[in-house]
């Protein structure tokens, strides 16, 4: 009897793509109520915070959102070098830019009011950015290559002309 019910189900595709839709739906349920939960769990921890610190916490929140502007501004101007330094060295650039848009992210968290964001940041920022491989094929080619073929080392003399 259970192997006919095993049959059925897989015989009948209304009841996988019933199970899937449901699936599908508590994920989005369950993603959504975090979604909610987020601004409320932030307020409620400034709240408390707010009372025990005092302005010492207005400081830190002035403080952090401009250590979260500087990091943007910083990751702006130095994302063109990082991509033509990753591509000279034949590296690839989407990791490159993975690492700036992570960069980038956690200065819009630490500007963003809260303390869990702020704590989300500083995780984002202490994610350790893999080193390009340079012993790849394709870089052999670079490193194997001299800069100039026609140099001829040797000693010389100026003679004075009488």
């Amino acid at each position: 009897m259970i192997t006919q019910a095993v049959a059925n189900t897989r015989l009948d595709p209304t009841l996988n793509e019933d199970k899937f839709f449901r699936k599908f739906l508590t994920m989005r349920f369950i993603i959504g109520l975090i979604l909610l939960a987020f601004p409320f769990l932030e307020i409620f921890l400034l709240v408390e915070l707010a009372h025990r610190y005092g302005w010492w916490l207005l400081l830190y929140l002035v403080v952090v959102g401009l250590l979260g502007l500087q990091l943007i501004r910083g990751e702006k101007l130095l994302m063109s070098a990082k991509m033509m330094q990753s591509m000279s060295a034949g590296g690839n650039p989407i990791k490159t830019m993975l690492g700036s848009a992570r960069n980038m992210i956690a200065g819009v968290l630490l500007i963003i009011p809260g303390v869990i964001s702020d704590i989300i940041a500083v995780i984002l920022l202490l994610i350790p950015i893999s080193k390009p491989n340079l012993n790849t094929a394709t870089n052999t080619q670079y490193q194997s290559q001299a800069a100039n073929d026609d140099v001829i080392e040797g000693e010389y003399s100026k003679i004075k002309d009488e």
